[in-house]
């Protein structure tokens, strides 16, 4: 029974791990970055809005037509020593000169990744190019959104190196299935980031702190708890799988004290503020001279309560 659940859940993390966040996450942090925009950009975005949610996982998407999309997911930061954000020079060149670019593809590039989507959405946004901002805004908000999870910051990124196997997916998909429409989303407004690279950094740097959390307390409550509870058959789409009990998940989402929330909101605001910050950055182009089809007014009603909703930290967002 125990080799059965252990199949089960690990056929659960190696789709969860191709879909970081889960979809359910990344659909949601990127439609309600939208709300964090100024107006001068908030029409176009808004115009936008179900194009941005639904390319929210396109980069997910990709890993299965390019080899090399994996990386720019994740930095195993604990490769690179007990301080490995003093160790790790930021510029990419400088990294590699230091540690091989086989090496720093081969732990991860999330940073540079961060870096790279920023400029290119500048270059968007100078062109006037629709397509290429919308993609690169959307590419932007899901590499943002994985730098604020926990377990794309280690090398024990679902538990295999201490008997944990299948936390990936309990922490970044069961659990915000679960509790994510009870969150509180409210970011307030995107603001400037003046330095792009560092930014990035900063992110990955804060939620590194949060690894050792994420793992020890599922230790802790694991060793505790009856085993013939843990897991549960759990409808995941037309299937029904073994996955974490709703009860087991729920215990630790309490010991975790509102994590993923508040990596949630950062995330929103991060990928908002790298918006914004892109367009500042480009001069300020007219975007609303590049909307191409206008709301109707059935759609702009929908979207100011779905607004009205997020700034009481609410949400009407119905994933796809």
């Amino acid at each position: 029974m125990n080799r059965r659940i252990i199949l089960s859940i690990t056929g659960i993390c190696l789709i969860m791990l191709c879909s970081s966040w889960g979809f359910f996450a990344h659909y949601r942090i990127n439609r309600l970055a939208v709300f964090t925009l100024p107006k001068a950009m908030a029409g176009f975005y808004k115009a936008n809005i179900d194009y941005i949610t639904e390319h929210a996982v396109s980069a997910d998407k990709r890993r299965y037509v390019d080899s090399s999309e994996a990386p720019r997911h994740f930095f195993d930061a604990d490769h690179y020593g007990k301080k490995p954000f003093e160790a790790m020079p930021k510029k990419w060149k400088d990294a590699v000169a230091k540690y091989s670019k086989d090496t720093i593809i081969k732990y991860g590039t999330v940073p540079w990744a961060i870096q790279y989507q920023y400029y290119r959405l500048i270059r968007a946004f100078k062109a006037h190019d629709t397509t290429d901002i919308l993609n690169a805004s959307a590419y932007l908000g899901h590499y943002i959104a994985d730098a604020h999870v926990p377990l794309h910051l280690t090398q024990n990124y679902n538990g295999q190196l201490t008997g944990q196997t299948g936390i990936h997916a309990l922490w970044e998909s069961r659990l915000p299935e679960l509790f994510a429409d009870h969150y509180n989303y409210f970011v307030g407004k995107a603001r400037y980031v003046d330095n792009p690279l560092n930014e990035a950094f900063r992110i990955c740097r804060a939620t590194y702190k949060r690894v050792d959390t994420v793992l020890r307390f599922e230790r802790l409550l694991s060793k505790t708890y009856p085993q013939d509870k843990k897991y549960e058959l759990v409808q995941h789409g037309k299937k029904q799988v073994t996955d974490y009990s709703a009860a087991y998940s729920t215990a630790y989402n309490r010991m975790l004290r509102g994590m993923i929330a508040r990596q949630m909101r950062a995330s929103i605001l991060s990928v908002g503020s790298f918006w914004y910050s892109a367009w500042v950055d480009a001069g300020q182009p007219d975007l609303n001279k590049l909307i191409a089809k206008p709301l109707t007014d059935e759609q702009r009603a929908q979207l100011k309560q779905e607004e009205l909703l997020y700034r009481t930290g609410k949400t009407l967002v119905v994933n796809h």
